[in-house]
């Protein structure tokens, strides 16, 4: 990857084929366009600090979308290539699929991702059963099932580890669940 502008200038055919595109092909794409980071200006400013020499390598945990056009989280691992001189002169990038990715990551269920929406807008416990059409006690039994299940203490903590791992659709309020992730 050329370090000032990010284009893609040469790949594996492994790298280009998890987006559904041959070496050829993925040259010439900008490479934060193949990506979502869940902060895309740290993002930038990771590649930035590398291009500038102040970094030698990050890691950072990001989206890709492959060629059918679901999502995938991914670990990037960023390497500055410089001269003797210690001017960038390109970046090589590394793309590792997360372990969630390959198993499918989280699945809920219809009813729990629709709790989970709901814990997420700030929604109370009474309020989330009207709109369910549950009771309080089931309400709190399915937040009960899902604190366990991400091994979170509170609702913050349960809102904040499904953000983590990619739950949500970016850039939405009020939050919902990607489609992917239920079944």
């Amino acid at each position: 990857m050329s370090p000032g502008d990010l284009v893609v200038t040469a790949a594996e055919p492994e790298f280009a084929r998890q987006f559904g595109l041959s070496a050829d092909e993925i040259c010439g794409y900008g490479f934060l366009d193949l990506l979502r980071s869940p902060v895309p200006a740290r993002l930038r400013e990771q590649f930035a600090a590398l291009s500038s020499g102040r970094r030698r390598r990050f890691e950072e945990r990001v989206t890709g979308r492959d060629g059918t056009g679901r999502n995938f989280p991914a670990e990037v691992t960023a390497v500055a290539v410089r001269k003797p001189s210690g001017a960038t002169v390109g970046v090589v990038v590394f793309l590792r699929r997360a372990e969630e990715a390959v198993s499918g990551g989280p699945v809920l269920s219809a009813l729990d991702a629709q709790v989970l929406e709901g814990v997420a807008s700030g929604a109370s416990t009474v309020q989330l059963a009207s709109r369910l059409y549950l009771s309080r006690q089931g309400i709190e039994y399915r937040v009960g099932q899902m604190l366990r299940r991400f091994e979170a203490p509170n609702r913050p903590a349960l809102v904040a580890r499904a953000h983590a791992l990619g739950m949500f659709a970016a850039g939405q309020w009020p939050p919902r669940v990607l489609p992917e992730r239920v079944r």
